[in-house]
C-alpha cells in the first residue's frame, strides 16, 4: 500500500485553483465594481468563502480512510435529498431569478444541489458495489437505479436546475456502466433520457430556444442568441496568444456572467488558444490520474468512487467548454475550479479529498 497521495494529481487541482483565482480577479474587475463598488469582490468571496474552507476540506478529507464514506453513504444522501426539498419552504428557500436552488440556514447560504453530487456518488457507489451480478438484473438492478435518478430528476425538475440533473446524469450512468451493467439497459435509460429531454425543451420555451440558437447561432444576437454570440466573439478575438490578462473588452456588461458558466469564454479572449490549451490539459491530466487511481483501487467501492469523482468532474468541463464553444447547446453549468462558486468548489475539492485518500491506497507506485 502506498502511503502518499497522487502528487500529480494533486499539483494539477492547485494549478486550476490558481487558475481559476486568476481568471476569477481578471474578468470580475467590471461586473463586481458594478454590482457591489469593489473590483475583486467576487475573487475575495471565492478565494474566502470557497477556496479556503475548500482546501481545509480536502486536507481533511485526503487524510480519512475512503472506506468511512460507505458506512455514511445512506444518511449523507437522505440529508441532500432533504436539503433539496427544504430550497421550496418559505424563509429557508432563496428564490433567484424564478429558480429555488438556494437554501438559507442562519448566516449560511449555500447551494444543496453540489451537496447532492457527492452524496449521489458515495452513496451510488455504497449500493452498486454490493450489488455485485444482481445488478445486471432488470427488477434489482436497473428499476431500483431509475428510482434514484427518478426522484433526484423531480426535485431538480421543479426547481427548475436542468444543468445540474444533466451532471447527476453524467455522474450515474458512468457508474451504473462501471459497476458491470448491461448495455441494453443503458440503451433503454439513453431512450428514456432523450424522450425526457424532449418534453422538458416543449414544456419551456427559453430550452427549445436555447436549442434553436444551437442549431442557427446568427438567430436573435440581441436577444435569445446573445450570449453565445458574444461568447464566440471573445474566444476568437482571442486568437493564439490572446490580449493579455486583463485585456477582454468582453467583461465590460457585454458578455452575461463573466464570472460564472461564460468565463471559458474570457479565457479564450485573454489567453487566446495557449491558455485554453494549459486549462484543458490540466482537466485532462485530472482525468488520467483519477482513472488510474480507480484502476487501482483495493476495492469496488473505491473504484467507483473514483469514477464517480473523475465523471462528475471532467464531463461537467468539458460540458461547459463545448457549450460556451458552440458545440453544444448552452446548459448553465459552470466550468469546476474555475467559476465563481463557493459552494462548488467547496465540494469539489471535498470530493478530491476522498479521491486522494483512495490513491494513498492504491496498489500502484505514485510519482
Amino acid at each position: 500500500m502506498t502511503k502518499k497521495i497522487d502528487r500529480i494529481l494533486f499539483f494539477a487541482i492547485l494549478a486550476l485553483i490558481v487558475f481559476g483565482l486568476v481568471m476569477i480577479a481578471s474578468a470580475g474587475v467590471s461586473y463586481s465594481k458594478t454590482r457591489f463598488d469593489d473590483s475583486y469582490f467576487f475573487f475575495k468571496r471565492q478565494l474566502f468563502f470557497g477556496v479556503l474552507p475548500g482546501l481545509l476540506a480536502l486536507i481533511i478529507f485526503s487524510k480519512v480512510n475512503y472506506r468511512f464514506w460507505k458506512k455514511i453513504a445512506v444518511p449523507f444522501f437522505i440529508a441532500s435529498i432533504i436539503f433539496l426539498i427544504l430550497v421550496f419552504i418559505p424563509g429557508l428557500g432563496i428564490k433567484t431569478y424564478g429558480a429555488n436552488r438556494w437554501l438559507q440556514l442562519g448566516p449560511i447560504s449555500f447551494q444543496p444541489s453540489e451537496m447532492l453530487k457527492l452524496s449521489l456518488v458515495i452513496y451510488l457507489a455504497a449500493w452498486l458495489s454490493g450489488k455485485n451480478e444482481k445488478i445486471k438484473d432488470f427488477l434489482e438492478g436497473l428499476i431500483p437505479f431509475l428510482v434514484i435518478l427518478g426522484i433526484i430528476s423531480f426535485l431538480l425538475i421543479k426547481q427548475p436546475d436542468i444543468g445540474t440533473l444533466g451532471s447527476i446524469i453524467f455522474i450515474a450512468i458512468p457508474m451504473f456502466f462501471a459497476s458491470g451493467a448491461k448495455i441494453k439497459h443503458l440503451f433503454l435509460i439513453g431512450i428514456g433520457g432523450l424522450t425526457i429531454l424532449y418534453a422538458l425543451i416543449k414544456m419551456e420555451s427559453y430550452r427549445a430556444s436555447r436549442l434553436l440558437v444551437f442549431l442557427h447561432p446568427e438567430v436573435d444576437p440581441r436577444g435569445v442568441g446573445y450570449q453565445i454570440n458574444q461568447a464566440l466573439l471573445a474566444i476568437g478575438s482571442g486568437g493564439i496568444f490572446g490580449l493579455g490578462l486583463g485585456k477582454s473588452l468582453q467583461k465590460f456588461n457585454y458578455l452575461p456572467e463573466p464570472v460564472g458558466d461564460s468565463i471559458f469564454a474570457i479565457i479564450g479572449e485573454e489567453l487566446g488558444f495557449i491558455g485554453v490549451f494549459v486549462l484543458v490539459s490540466l482537466f485532462l491530466i485530472f482525468a488520467i490520474r483519477g482513472l488510474k487511481i480507480a484502476k487501482y483501487a483495493p476495492d469496488q467501492f473505491g473504484f467507483l468512487v473514483s469514477v464517480g469523482i473523475v465523471s462528475w468532474i471532467v464531463f461537467q468541463a468539458f460540458i461547459n467548454v463545448g457549450a460556451i464553444s458552440g458545440l453544444i447547446p448552452l446548459t448553465g453549468i459552470p466550468l469546476p475550479f474555475i467559476s465563481y462558486g463557493g459552494t462548488s468548489m467547496v465540494f469539489l475539492l471535498s470530493a478530491v479529498g476522498i479521491l486522494l485518500n483512495i490513491s494513498k491506497h492504491s496498489t500502484y507506485k505514485n510519482k
